[in-house]
């Protein structure tokens, strides 16, 4: 449902705290008469020197690389019209804002009191110093033609008016896949363009440089069709103008194709919808009301593709799609300029992400469980946390091969981490683990396949050639749910555990030995065997899969048990742990032990200890180890405290080459400060703590959730760390993303001769 927002909200909002909706930080440390000295003066002399001898070091000693601005002079503001500088300036503080959360792009919105296009111009022109790129905004028609054009020819950064270029590229993604759709090519079809504004005229260019024929696109205003014989059009209008005897909107509507409306709401009826061609592409874009309501399009045609710029109905064509992305990738790249060939790139970038499957993340966010490309989803969410990734380095690579870069790109990996660092997506760890597992994917079976989640997951990493899916359950009911939901898992193996007569007979005596010394009777074996979980675990144990997945719909007590009964610990093990990686803003911590060992002695921590350093060192990191308590170095008594105390020193005895402090209370665990100030003894100060051991399954358990709601944390796991080979037990009602991580995981471990 769209979201109503009442005045008084709205007011509240921007004037709350600090008035407005951005602030300058900054970047570097200012805590000392020195900082402040290298800030200002006199230090800040060296690098003004730098750059007055080569005008390109701008980009390395200042902000300019990052830093876009983001101008208007207020003459069309939204649906506000010609409200003036100053009331735009709240348009251009969101329009910052949503460059700096989708791209981690800074932002300055500069609002100029100016309407002369000439003097505006030079103003905006003067600003290049200043800037790695200019987002011209909400500049009124036709003068925004001749503001960007002159702008792109005098300035050497990259210049954008997104009111122009920003729909265009959107919808330009949706209208080619609404064709492939539809089975229509673009060279043929027929396009009516209601509305001659800025942004119509650049959507029906780009549609020619799309494909589309000129001769085959008529346009209308609010004075009817623009035709050759008509006296008041200018320059740019008549360009688009047709010789065809055309008299009404009704005429165009005859047989069109496509329909794109950047006009004014509920000025298109249900019959002349009906006029169209088959399956009819319905763009109805004016903002807050389309030029037809949803609801009434979708009643007048049961064969139409429709999309709106309002975020309560499907295939939103939201400018936020494109120019965050479009600006970094420019600016990483240095480019001199904007061109159509980039444009072209980010259409068809987001074209293509529409097509890939959608994490569960971006379910979530709307609500929604089974986005999946088609007629309701032909362009990606705007929470789509890919659009960065996928946009961008497209961007990127059509400045480069259009020679307009500066700054090429070399190494594509690093680059796409960089991209998810600067938007506060920590994911460097994740990313190498799934880079890894890409290089030699292994067999998972999952023993879920019954499961939504788990298809969707399978999908994923088998798309992505991260894993090898293998899918146990009911055959028929699995080939159902792969329907249902529209997924592509054609080849991948499903077995039902029930029809597997002559491995049921072999688990069942492989399970038997290993258990009859533990209560287990053949007839216990051969019923335990029929389980999914003892079954994919059977297979992992006899190598006919390289790891298995479990847990998502089971307790955790349940899933692990049949693991253990079929598989085991490691030699020289004498228990199990449960570890989770939190990726945060500061990067990923690890926690142990929080799924398994209810409340472990200090010699059972020492054991959980070594297994995680082990499994902390096996994601390249070294451990640096705080053992938690609500004591700090003997400052309280307790159980809890004395027995952390006590496991602190039998580690250090057992592991002398680790680093490890404890006990100790979580703050003064993860500030350094305090650690100086009261405990300079702290072999943690200067090494900041990655590790984070707990004295029991509940302050473990509780602290993960409590991160992972309140402190934005991503949980990966629970890793289960020393079994004898690689099974991982997802948590109860894991995302699919999270699914996905746990697959990754699962195939690394599998690729190493010692399973985590």
């Amino acid at each position: 449902m769209a979201i109503k927002i009442r005045k008084e909200d709205a007011l509240n909002y921007h004037q709350q705290g600090t008035p407005g909706k951005i602030e300058v930080m900054p970047t570097k440390p200012l805590s000392s008469q020195m900082d402040l000295a290298l800030a200002y003066s006199p230090g800040v002399a060296e690098p003004c020197k730098e750059i007055a001898s080569n005008p390109e070091n701008a980009y390395k000693y200042t902000s300019k690389a990052n830093l876009v601005g983001v101008i208007s002079n207020g003459s069309a503001v939204l649906g506000l019209g010609d409200i003036g500088a100053a009331a735009s300036k709240p348009v251009m503080e969101g329009k910052g804002v949503l460059f700096k959360k989708f791209a981690g792009i800074d932002v300055f919105d500069i609002e100029i009191d100016e309407k002369d296009p000439k003097k505006l111009i030079q103003t905006i022109k003067s600003l290049e110093p200043t800037f790695g790129g200019i987002n011209l905004e909400d500049i009124k028609a036709p003068e925004c033609f001749e503001i960007e054009q002159t702008l792109k020819k005098e300035m050497n950064i990259p210049v954008m008016h997104d009111d122009q270029h920003g729909t265009a590229i959107i919808s330009g993604a949706a209208l080619l896949n609404a064709l492939e759709i539809v089975g229509k090519d673009i060279s043929e079809i027929k396009l009516v363009v209601n509305g001659a504004g800025a942004a119509a005229i650049s959507c029906t260019r780009f549609y020619i440089s799309l494909g589309i024929k000129r001769e085959n696109i008529v346009l209308c205003d609010k004075d009817g069709i623009l035709r050759h014989d008509r006296t008041d059009l200018d320059e740019i209008r008549r360009e688009f103008s047709t010789s065809r005897d055309l008299k009404s909107l009704d005429d165009a509507m005859k047989g069109a194709d496509v329909f794109l409306g950047l006009s004014a709401g509920n000025v298109v009826s249900q019959d002349q919808l009906r006029l169209m061609a088959n399956d009819p592409i319905v763009f109805a874009l004016a903002n807050p009301d389309p030029e037809i309501a949803y609801e009434l399009a979708m009643d007048a045609r049961e064969d139409i593709i429709m999309a709106t710029g309002r975020s309560d109905h499907p295939n939103q064509v939201n400018n936020v799609l494109g120019f965050p992305y479009i600006f970094r990738g420019a600016l990483d790249v240095r480019a001199t300029a904007i061109n159509e060939e980039m444009k072209l790139a980010a259409a068809k970038a987001i074209a293509k992400l529409a097509k890939e499957p959608v994490p569960d993340i971006v379910n979530k966010a709307y609500g929604e469980d089974k986005l999946g490309f088609g007629r309701l989803y032909l362009i990606p969410k705007p929470l789509d946390p890919r659009l960065i990734t996928t946009i961008a380095p497209a961007v990127a690579k059509a400045a480069m091969e259009t020679g307009v870069a500066k700054n090429p790109v070399i190494d594509w990996g690093a680059y796409e981490l960089e991209l998810q660092e600067r938007i506060g997506i920590d994911q460097r760890l994740m990313s190498v683990v799934i880079a890894r597992a890409k290089k030699d994917p292994k067999r998972v079976v999952f023993a879920e396949a019954d499961n939504r989640k788990i298809l969707k997951a399978a999908q994923t990493v088998r798309d992505e050639k991260i894993a090898i899916p293998i899918l146990l359950g009911n055959k028929e009911r699995i080939l159902t749910l792969i329907e249902e939901n529209s997924l592509d898992l054609q080849g991948v193996t499903i077995i039902d555990p029930l029809e597997e007569t002559q491995r049921l007979s072999q688990f069942t005596d492989i399970l038997f030995k290993k258990r009859q010394r533990k209560g287990m009777t053949p007839a216990d074996a051969a019923r335990l065997v029929t389980q999914r979980n003892y079954f994919g675990a059977m297979m992992v144990e006899t190598g006919m899969a390289d790891a298995f997945i479990s847990g998502l719909t089971r307790d955790y007590p349940k899933t692990i048990l049949p693991s253990l009964h079929s598989i085991g610990v490691k030699e020289g093990t004498k228990r199990v742990a449960g570890m989770y990686i939190m990726n945060t803003d500061k990067g990923p911590y690890f926690f142990a032990d929080a799924t398994v060992n209810l409340n472990p002695t200090a010699e059972e921590l020492v054991e959980i200890i070594g297994l995680t350093a082990e499994a902390v060192r096996f994601f390249n990191m070294e451990p640096r180890i705080a053992m938690l308590s609500y004591s700090n170095f003997g400052s309280a008594k307790g159980e809890f405290a004395e027995k952390m105390a006590k496991a602190t020193a039998l580690a250090k005895a057992k592991y002398p080459e680790l680093i490890i402090e404890g006990e100790m209370q979580a703050n003064v665990a993860l500030n350094e400060e305090i650690q100086r100030d009261v405990y300079p003894f702290s072999n943690l100060i200067g090494k900041r703590v990655n590790t984070l051991i707990f004295p029991d399954l509940a302050s473990g358990n509780i602290a993960y959730k409590l991160m992972a709601e309140l402190g934005n944390a991503e949980a990966i796991g629970p890793i289960l760390l020393g079994m004898n080979k690689p099974v991982h037990i997802l948590q109860l009602g894991s995302s699919i993303r999270e699914i996905v991580n746990m697959v990754a995981v699962a195939v690394v471990d599998a690729q190493s001769s010692n399973s985590l």
